[in-house]
């Protein structure tokens, strides 16, 4: 069954979100809002809402509020940090800005820092950080303002959190669109709003590759694989009219074949934290979840985000359920029809009763296997007795004169 939540307030249009982890399997959602709708007027805005796993639902209202400043602008695109203390949100005006979470279930509050390297970038389209937390990477798009059009494909790779520069190369690409680092954050692939996409070593910032394409194929999207097993990387492309996801060989960066698993053009994708899930978020509001094993649908809401594009697109950490924003429809909280995994206490469960029951069947074929093998037995031979948890019926000194021990 699915259970889907879609929040339209009176303040100003969701532009983006994404899942917040916190310890012992707790997940929040943080949800950024621009500062406009419908001719409405009001303040750009972070919000931080608990989710319900029982439920499948965000909270009413939010955890934590921070309100961005006028100078600031709109937020752009939002990228949470693995430890869920820091998250770096990019801003329309006022480049990209660096917020800690502070408190815990009870009490929450988001802290404003100063982010040197990247406080006057520019508008900063994409932003990742690698999976083991130590590097952070953004990319500027072309924008245009006042009729005139500027361009910034630049991509900058930095430590985290000492902000140490790796790489700060303003001709990566033409303007970059997606981008994501591999499970073991040794490579960074970056996507182009021209069609190309590249690759990076994320260490030193050296190219290693540009992914092969066909004529008529525009690369738009990128994810690597997270499952430790497949060493891949996904990309959504479109061949002509033909939306297609290409499978990439990370070892050698040549392509292993395709799959189409969408009807239209994706505008954003995301893999599952234990790799075993891949998503697809349309431009007409749809989203498609298939298998990475057998590259199979599981998982299709048509017009989830009703003759919208799908703006941002998630996977919970903890649970399979997906987080999907939209201009039009704000968040949606979505459970996915997967197939249902067996929980660790479960498997220690079903040990537990197959041990046992192993020892029951052992019992009784040992107090029967005499008349199962129908072996012969003497006038006065007995059986002897045997209990799982012992014989408290004779003493000691009784088994000895029983055997004609003499002690």
């Amino acid at each position: 069954m699915e259970i889907e939540e879609a929040r339209r307030g009176e303040s100003g249009h969701v532009v983006c979100g994404s899942w917040i982890r916190r310890p012992k399997k707790v997940n929040w959602a943080i949800i950024a809002r621009a500062s406009k709708r419908r001719g409405s007027s009001s303040p750009p805005l972070l919000n931080i809402f608990s989710f319900d796993p029982i439920t499948t639902s965000l909270s009413s209202s939010p955890l934590a509020i921070h309100e961005l400043k006028e100078s600031d602008g709109d937020p752009v695109a939002i990228s949470v940090h693995p430890g869920g203390d820091y998250f770096v949100c990019s801003t329309s005006k006022g480049g990209c800005k660096l917020f800690e979470i502070v408190g815990g279930a009870m009490c929450v509050t988001v802290l404003a820092k100063e982010l040197p390297p990247l406080q006057n970038a520019g508008l900063q389209k994409c932003m990742a950080f690698s999976f083991d937390g130590s590097k952070l990477a953004t990319g500027g798009v072309v924008r245009r303002h006042r009729e005139l059009l500027y361009k910034d494909g630049c991509l900058r790779i930095m430590e985290w959190p000492n902000l140490t520069v790796i790489l700060d190369e303003p001709k990566a690409h033409k303007s970059i669109r997606d981008m994501d680092f591999s499970l073991d954050s040794e490579f960074l692939a970056t996507t182009s709003t021209d069609g190309s996409a590249r690759i990076w070593k994320a260490e030193d910032g050296f190219p290693l590759s540009t992914l092969e394409r066909s004529g008529d194929e525009n690369i738009e999207l990128c994810r690597f694989s997270k499952d430790g097993t497949k060493p891949f990387l996904f990309c959504a492309a479109q061949r002509g009219d033909v939306p297609v996801v290409n499978v990439y060989d990370i070892s050698t960066w040549k392509k292993l074949g395709f799959k189409k698993l969408s009807r239209k053009s994706a505008s954003t994708m995301a893999v599952s934290l234990d790799g075993k899930y891949i998503a697809l978020g349309g431009k007409d509001g749809d989203i498609s979840v298939a298998e990475v094993k057998t590259m199979e649908i599981y998982h299709y809401s048509k017009r989830l985000h009703l003759g919208q594009t799908i703006a941002s697109l998630e996977f919970c950490p903890s649970e399979r359920v997906m987080l999907t924003t939209s201009s039009e429809w704000g968040e949606m909280v979505t459970k996915l029809t997967v197939p249902k995994e067996w929980k660790e206490w479960q498997i220690y469960a079903l040990l537990f009763c197959l041990f046992m029951a192993s020892v029951v069947l052992a019992y009784v074929f040992f107090e029967n296997s005499d008349s199962f093998w129908k072996l012969p037995m003497g006038k006065d031979q007995r059986r002897p007795k045997i209990s799982l948890f012992g014989d408290s019926s004779t003493t000691p000194a009784e088994d000895h004169n029983k055997w004609n021990l003499d002690l």
